[in-house]
């Protein structure tokens, strides 16, 4: 038997409301963790919801689209998401140094709040860093965040060798001399210093945000992409615990998915894979570890963790590296229950969303179960004809985490405007909500209440479908770089009148834990 604490907070019906951080309005061109987020975490309350969903919160690359999934470090957040206005109140800034150029509402233009933050950050440490307490303090945030200063020491390095990947730097520094690595330690202190500065910045903001939706009964849901990329600071810190060349660095196998019904080559990610399977058990006994403090780091910031890529824990699909692409991987064992039944034991309250969607076998389905974790379950993806299909509101199991969509999907109302999507679909998914007509405007609420009016124990709705935004406002669209991770929610969307509406519906499907306002009288939805 596994202990079954973990899932207890996932067993009352509720909802709540994915929004990435970065999507949050605000006047410093990207959504923050000050007052925008409180402002957001009380809109989460007067509408009856219960969970706010975020994506991974990491640093984001320009090379990379700025995804917050392929991120330098599996442990440091995006010192773009601190709060210019908490600095303020916490004296590293003066209000008239802040003057913001006039960024869009709509879109997060990264390169121009790089700088124009960068230079706002660097004016708050100068002034943290000349005071004795805070050096000590800063001192201590080190001690107990070991990884601070391997992630530091990385993204020096890297501007010091001209931004190349760690792979490809001088063999002293790829390989980690103790002796090199000294020497830059020495000369760079105060470059490494500050970027372990930023990360001190964010976690305490972090902590005082969290303590606040504590306390309006808000959880908070966070995501764990499975993989770390390789250009990582995780990757050269512990390079022993990935399949790497020993003397290249370079990945022997590679992450991916096979082949199927939408790739005839499958998708090769790219990322390099961990030593489950190796024969060195003291090896094998770090890697755990090392995911140990992974999760446990990410715990201290959130609830619940959405762990992508689920199927990976069972069997993973590894790609020989030098193939391009997935089509002559193959399937290897992953780390299985054993992995979770240890984490749990070594990690209190440990509640976990197990994104179960994709090429999903009888083995990803044993695991999920054996655990009592709950999957997920997309509603735009129900409507093909299949009345066996598990993503139909009568299919859905209790134990599930039902959205209308993800960051990787359309919204519903896209969707339905969409003309690749067959239009036999659309008319399924009309009569399943009793509607009859072709408006396309209340599409989103169609989908909603068919979500909320599910057996599932939680439901997720992207903020674009509960505002019935269109495709432009997609915030991402796998296999392409462009125009991705950019949309933002101006704050005059985010009213009374949603959050009346939300209340009312949420209420209506007795999605409302007790201690939750509820609206005087049965609305009419």
């Amino acid at each position: 038997m596994t202990d079954q604490s973990h899932v207890n907070i996932l067993q009352q019906r509720s909802s709540g409301i994915l929004l990435p951080l970065f999507s949050l309005p605000g006047k410093h061109g990207i959504g923050d963790i000050g007052l925008p987020a409180y402002t957001f975490i009380d809109f989460l309350k007067q509408s009856g919801q219960s969970w706010w969903q975020i994506l991974p919160a990491g640093p984001t690359s320009p090379l990379l689209g700025n995804s917050p999934y392929m991120s330098p470090s599996a442990f440091a957040c995006s010192p773009l998401l601190i709060s210019i206005d908490l600095l303020v109140q916490a004296g590293l800034l003066r209000e008239d140094e802040i003057n913001p150029p006039r960024f869009s509402e709509y879109t997060v233009q990264y390169e121009n709040v790089a700088q124009y933050k960068k230079q706002l950050l660097a004016l708050a440490w100068e002034r943290f860093i000349n005071t004795p307490s805070n050096r000590t303090r800063l001192e201590e945030f080190t001690e107990n965040h070991p990884w601070c200063h391997d992630y530091g020491l990385f993204l020096t390095l890297k501007r010091y060798l001209g931004d190349t990947p760690w792979f490809m730097w001088p063999d002293q520094f790829r390989h980690r001399s103790s002796k090199e690595l000294a020497k830059i330690d020495h000369a760079y202190k105060g470059s490494i210093d500050y970027l372990i500065f930023e990360q001190y910045l964010f976690g305490n903001q972090w902590q005082q945000l969290r303590d606040y939706a504590t306390s309006e009964g808000i959880r908070l849901i966070g995501d764990l992409p499975i993989y770390v990329a390789l250009d990582s600071a995780d990757v050269w810190s512990h390079q022993e615990l990935f399949q790497l060349d020993r003397e290249t660095c370079q990945p022997t196998s590679v992450a991916g998915v096979p082949p199927d019904y939408f790739s005839e080559t499958g998708q090769r990610w790219g990322n390099p894979l961990y030593q489950w399977e190796s024969n060195d058990r003291s090896l094998v006994a770090r890697l755990w570890g090392w995911w140990e403090q992974r999760l446990r780091h990410n715990f201290s910031f959130v609830d619940t963790l959405r762990i992508d890529h689920f199927r990976g824990f069972a069997a993973y699909w590894a790609v020989p590296a030098h193939e391009p692409t997935a089509l002559n991987g193959s399937w290897q064992p992953g780390p299985g229950q054993a992995f979770f039944e240890a984490m749990q034991q070594r990690i209190d309250g440990m509640s976990v969303i197990a994104e179960d969607l994709g090429s999903i076998t009888p083995d990803v389905i044993e695991l999920r179960d054996n655990l009592s974790y709950p999957g997920m379950k997309i509603l735009l993806f129900a409507f093909d004809g299949d009345p066996e299909n598990s993503y139909l509101p009568y299919n859905i199991e209790k134990n599930s985490v039902v959205y209308t969509g993800t960051h990787d999907n359309d919204t519903a109302v896209g969707w339905y405007l969409n003309p690749e999507v067959p239009e036999s679909s659309k008319q399924r998914a009309k009569r399943f909500a009793n509607r009859f007509d072709d408006h396309a405007g209340s599409f989103h609420q169609d989908m909603i209440h068919l979500a909320m009016g599910s057996p599932a124990n939680l439901v997720i709705l992207p903020m674009q479908d509960v505002l019935g935004f269109g495709n432009d406002c997609r915030l991402n669209t796998p296999g392409t770089v462009e125009n991705n991770w950019q949309w933002r929610c101006a704050q005059r969307f985010i009213n009374d009148a949603v959050a009346s509406w939300l209340l009312d519906i949420t209420t209506v499907f007795g999605r409302i834990p007790a201690n939750k306002p509820k609206p005087a009288d049965t609305p009419n939805v």
